[in-house]
């Protein structure tokens, strides 16, 4: 095996490369369907979201008096012109009162609009003992009124209004002249609007017909702004009350159920014309072709995302066809049928789930239906619509990737597969760690990148060979060196520790300390890797003990005036710590403190321990730790230049020892600097 494995070095490469560039592709591919299934979870949620809106969208303008009125009136999306009465979605019309009639039509959107700001309302109430009349209602724009003087028999001389009514196979017509409420000329005008049987331009009777009752009124304002009175044209409102026998008589015909409003109500034809004095063109007729109808449900239809239903029907006739089915229009986005399948395919929580919100608008009429049906396949359409202008992306990529593949595997991995080779043979060299053998690249250089590379490889292979065998020749030039130290200093420790080895005599203790730090560093390469291999004995201690021995040996250290403050009666403190590391690491921040103190200054230690923690700070007067050296000072050989000490200088060792020391205790230390000076903050665990 380890044969088969030796022969197959030299395709290593090949593989890895073509391996990589195969699962570059792959998860290009992968990444484009991960945002696929990314973008249709967001899609679906925001659907959801947006099919709900649609429905609040939908009540909204369905509970609306206009939105009533379409519902109770089906047969008024199918034309406009000429007029169908409508049920209105009020009990009845106070037609007598101008501005309460105006805000009836105007908020039930029953008026259909005409050019030159004219507009008609035909409508019956939703209650039936309102009584059987239509109500017409609606504006235009003309210039002074012209009004018919009493027992005129000439129609033609004044303002007048011409209705009529198709209905059962019968028409009949009236013709309703404008009479003036007083006899004042004024800029506003109001008159009543008295009906006759139209029978040309001369009234048979003088007698109007009693139910018919009208009424219109003439503002006194321009209606364009920029014109003056008088003789601008002014808008004038007509309310009128139109008696219908036929629905009159079904009110009060006792052998058959009363039907409001009645059932052939959609098939009744009324036109409204609005006549100026004279035989000229009317100011407005209610068939002309250019009207513009109300709202209808149809206009809900916008609203509509491809693939969504709209359906509204009673509850009480279910299974019957809709009163309004709408369907969203179709989606004009272009998509590959291929990517419609894929995105399809694609898991989402709930996807298959049909989305049908169902609500009810209770009218005059009775309640109706709304069922609104969405369709996730606009969310596949339109994610795969975005993939499609993508896929020429993908595709460019994945293109770029086989290029680049071709590219490496002609003009690198054969020169790397002959590198290779030659460098086996070098590492069977040093795999026994005898030698490192010679790397021959001479016909593999050149000024192409493999070249170079070839080259700094052979010319550093030489390098790391000269510098290996200088490391080695130091590496072990400086074990014997401490080797022989160690020798050397442990034999008199051993013969002063027999001379002070009572266990009152306090120099027994600095002599355990001192073959301490030879063990430490005896037979180490290196004095920082001596400290930082050191294995402590972590054990329970008494800090407050152990500092009010230290601030009483300092003197004996060379430092004096060391305080030690603590809370007033502050007991033991028991912290996790091993006692001669411990005060190996006092001993350094002392001195460093004793270092940069002005003379005849105190270092004080202040104690302070809670449930976790103790806390000892080292405060000295002097200078502060400049900024660029902050974040250095516990690094090994790191001291300030400008320091003196025995010797000449300083190692940069204490600090980095007392680190590593406490680091191993499981504590901390670090340095801040005060506005009298410099404080170290050592922290260790509470045992």
């Amino acid at each position: 095996m380890r044969l088969v494995w030796r022969w197959l070095a030299s395709f290593r490469r090949r593989i890895l490369f073509r391996t990589v560039f195969l699962l570059l592709a792959l998860a290009t591919l992968a990444l484009a369907v991960a945002v696929l299934q990314q973008e249709k979870q967001l899609s679906y949620a925001n659907y959801r979201v947006g099919v709900g809106r649609t429905q609040a969208q939908v009540l909204a303008r369905l509970h609306h008096p206009s939105g009533q009125l379409a519902l109770m009136n089906p047969q008024a999306a199918t034309g406009t012109v000429p007029l169908a009465p409508v049920v209105l979605p009020f009990s009845a019309l106070d037609f007598d009162d101008p501005a309460k009639v105006q805000q009836a039509v105007e908020l039930a959107g029953c008026l259909v609009q005409y050019p030159g700001k004219g507009s008609v309302c035909v409508a019956v109430a939703n209650n039936a003992w309102a009584g059987g009349f239509i109500y017409l209602a609606g504006s235009f724009a003309s210039g002074d009124l012209a009004a018919r003087a009493r027992g005129e028999r000439d129609v033609t001389l004044a303002h007048r209004v011409r209705v009529t009514l198709n209905l059962r196979g019968s028409e009949q017509r009236w013709i309703a002249p404008f009479e003036a409420a007083d006899g004042r000329a004024s800029a506003a005008r109001r008159g009543r609007l008295t009906g006759f049987d139209d029978e040309g331009r001369w009234l048979a009777a003088t007698r109007p017909q009693r139910d018919f009752r009208g009424w219109l009124w003439q503002d006194g304002a321009c209606a364009q702004p920029a014109a003056t009175l008088p003789g601008c044209e002014r808008r004038a409102f007509f309310s009128i009350r139109l008696p219908v026998p036929a629905y009159q008589a079904a009110l009060f015909d006792r052998s058959q159920p009363l039907v409001w409003p009645p059932a052939d109500l959609g098939q009744a034809r009324v036109r409204v014309e609005v006549l100026a004095p004279g035989e000229g063109a009317a100011l407005l007729d209610s068939n002309d072709a250019s009207a513009v109808p109300p709202f209808s449900i149809a206009e809900l239809k916008p609203l509509l995302l491809p693939g969504e239903t709209l359906k509204v029907m009673p509850p009480a006739r279910a299974g019957s066809a809709a009163v309004f089915n709408l369907h969203g229009a179709d989606s004009p986005l272009r998509t590959a049928p291929w990517l419609v399948r894929l995105v399809h395919r694609l898991p989402v929580e709930g996807y298959d789930a049909p989305i049908e919100l169902r609500d009810r608008v209770d009218t005059a009429l009775g309640p109706y239906e709304v069922v609104l049906t969405g369709d996730v396949r606009s969310v596949d359409a339109t994610l795969a619509a975005v993939a499609t202008r993508l896929s020429g992306f993908v595709g460019t990529m994945l293109l770029a990737i086989v290029l680049a593949w071709l590219l490496i595997e002609i003009g690198l991995i054969r020169r790397v597969a002959v590198l290779t080779r030659r460098a086996r043979k070098v590492s069977r060299d040093v795999q026994d760690g005898q030698r490192l053998g010679e790397l021959d690249v001479a016909d593999l250089r050149g000024h192409d990148e493999l070249g170079i590379l070839a080259g700094a490889l052979a010319d550093l292979l030489q390098r790391v060979k000269e510098d290996l065998q200088r490391e080695r020749l130091r590496a072990e030039r400086e074990k014997d060196q401490w080797h022989a130290v160690g020798h050397e200093i442990m034999s008199p420790l051993q013969s002063l520790l027999a001379l002070h080895g009572a266990p009152d005599d306090p120099s027994a203790r600095y002599i355990h300390r001192m073959q301490q730090a030879v063990r430490v560093l005896y037979g180490s390469a290196s004095p920082s890797e001596a400290f930082e291999t050191t294995t402590l004995r972590v054990q329970p201690l008494d800090l407050h003990q152990f500092l009010r021995h230290v601030a009483s040996n300092a003197p004996a250290e060379g430092i004096a005036q060391v305080e030690l403050h603590a809370a007033a009666g502050l007991g033991p403190v028991m912290v996790r710590a091993d006692e001669y590391p411990l005060e190996d690491v006092a001993t350094h921040v002392l001195r460093n403190a004793a270092r940069y103190r002005p003379p005849g200054t105190p270092i004080r230690l202040i104690l302070s321990a809670d449930a976790d923690v103790a806390v000892l700070e080292v405060h000295n007067q002097g200078p502060p730790i400049p900024e660029a050296l902050m974040a250095r000072i516990f690094e090994y050989g790191v001291s300030d230049p400008e320091s003196g000490g025995e010797g000449g200088g300083q190692r940069g060792q204490g600090l980095f020892v007392a680190k590593t020391y406490l680091a191993k205790m499981g504590g901390t230390i670090t340095a801040r600097n005060e506005a009298d000076g410099v404080s170290f903050v050592l922290t260790l665990q509470r045992a």
